[in-house]
């Protein structure tokens, strides 16, 4: 791998707390309970001029807590918690890309190796943590294409998305965006599937998309549910857009040889950083690790 353009998979972050949790064997769980959540301050609501006048969808809670994920307004929980740091971390290495391209620091790819690594969980994770923040927008992307599974696990349905606007030049992305029930959430679907996704994301029609979308609220950040990298060519071309991709590593079963490869086929992104799956939060450890058991 190239030092100088992995900058982000060799800091002192994410990586060194994964490996050393990928390197051990994982001890017995601790139980957490939950704390009771504090009402939050006011949210910076969106400038009515970005809102479409269309009902906002509403997100299936129910469906977020059965597949173990956070659930907006319920407690505060160590899953919550350890997703708090990790949007910390990339928020700051956000700030640090944005000194040299703003529109880079708005773009987060969400990557694994193989299948079945948990990658859309902890997008969609991710995402509902971000729009906690009060100063940012989330809009979360279904860019994995084979197998888009974003709305269905959130209770949404769709027709349109992402790759009807790079196929066709006369469709406007923003009216694609779904907007939903939990403030400061927007979720834009795959869409109508195609043969030809990865040239379409290596078109110049995919920048005019992803401008117009940046474009249409600068609070806004773009977080991409990408297919596994050693599954489907479009997760490389992905990454040579975004300014940061997190390679998510299921501690049960991804091996150090498709870590290598994944990362390898990533090298468009200076920016990569790996966050561990499916392993048992240890009270006395490094604390990025415990998001339960899911699949892709």
């Amino acid at each position: 791998m190239n030092d100088q353009s992995h900058r982000g998979l060799r800091s002192q972050s994410l990586l060194e707390r994964a490996a050393a949790h990928w390197q051990m064997a994982p001890a017995p769980e601790v139980p957490t309970e939950p704390v009771a959540e504090v009402a939050p301050a006011p949210k910076k609501p969106m400038p009515a001029a970005r809102i479409r006048p269309v009902d906002r969808a509403k997100i299936d809670r129910d469906a977020l807590a059965e597949g173990g994920m956070l659930v907006p307004g319920g407690p505060v929980t160590a899953l919550a918690e350890e997703f708090r740091l990790v949007k910390r971390q990339l928020l700051a290495t956000g700030a640090d890309i944005a000194k040299r391209d703003e529109d880079a620091a708005r773009m987060i790819l969400l990557c694994s190796a193989q299948p079945g690594d948990g990658k859309t969980f902890c997008a969609i994770n991710l995402a509902l943590s971000l729009a906690a923040e009060r100063d940012l927008n989330v809009l979360l992307v279904d860019a994995d294409f084979n197998k888009p599974d974003i709305l269905g696990r959130l209770g949404l349905q769709a027709e349109r998305g992402l790759l009807d606007a790079l196929g066709d030049a006369s469709v406007d992305p923003e009216a694609l965006v779904i907007p939903t029930d939990v403030p400061q959430l927007s979720i834009l679907p795959a869409g109508t599937r195609t043969n030809a996704d990865t040239e379409l994301l290596r078109s110049d029609r995919a920048r005019e998309v992803l401008d117009a979308l940046l474009a249409a609220d600068p609070d806004r950040i773009l977080l991409f549910d990408s297919p596994p990298a050693l599954a489907a060519s479009s997760a490389a071309v992905l990454a040579t857009l975004v300014g940061q991709t997190v390679l998510v590593v299921r501690a049960d079963r991804s091996s150090e040889a498709d870590l290598r490869e994944a990362v390898a086929l990533l090298d468009g992104c200076e920016e990569i950083q790996l966050l561990l799956n499916a392993t048992t939060y240890r009270a006395e450890g490094p604390r990025f690790g415990y998001y339960g058991q899911e699949q892709d």
